[in-house]
């Protein structure tokens, strides 16, 4: 493990005193594990004090995370606010996008509150890739009562392509590179190539 790697693990560490440090999250495209360095994002940026700090697992099949919404997140007492409950399902959606090996931004986001989600309780959502073409994809995801399986919301998601060469600078800007295989032979700094 680099010291970086370590680092990084302690800024998680240290962004919720209340949970243990975490692993980093499982991240995988059509070429291999890759990594961000920390950043400012509300859904997934570990520097966002204020922000939901999911730690977004990703591969070429589709994205998901598991968490526990706190209180700060609620609208009525003790269930999570629909507005956040949206913007965890908008990231799953965007990072199974990300998972095929390209970028979108969100053009049309349509969801279903299905069941109160409660706040205080363990939460999975998932997002995956519906269709794929030139200009885009489809996507959907849900959220799911993390012990009971029993399906909270639902949604669907337009994501529009990012311009082929838009994707350097934004993977420059977020710090995205490639993990090796084995993260102890090799240094972790290279940049994603494009």
């Amino acid at each position: 493990m680099t010291s970086e790697v370590r680092d990084r693990a302690a800024v998680r560490g240290a962004a919720r005193p209340t949970q243990p440090a975490r692993p980093a999250p499982f991240r995988r495209d059509p070429k291999g594990a890759f990594e961000f360095e920390p950043h400012h994002c509300f859904a997934c940026g570990e520097l966002n004090e204020h922000g939901l700090r999911l730690l977004i697992h990703t591969d070429p099949e589709g994205s998901w995370i598991e968490t526990t919404l706190e209180s700060q997140f609620q609208g009525w007492d003790a269930v999570a606010h629909g507005g956040i409950v949206c913007t965890i399902l908008d990231e799953v959606m965007a990072w199974s996008v990300i998972g095929r090996g390209t970028w979108g931004v969100t053009a049309r986001l349509n969801v279903a509150l299905r069941k109160p989600i409660p706040t205080g309780r363990p939460i999975r959502a998932r997002g995956w890739v519906v269709e794929e073409h030139r200009r885009g994809c489809r996507t959907a995801a849900e959220v799911v009562d993390a012990g009971s399986g029993e399906v909270l919301a639902t949604a669907e998601g337009t994501f529009i392509a990012i311009p082929d060469d838009q994707l350097p600078g934004l993977r420059a800007r977020y710090g995205m590179r490639r993990v090796p295989a084995n993260a102890d032979d090799t240094d972790t700094t290279d940049p994603v190539a494009s």
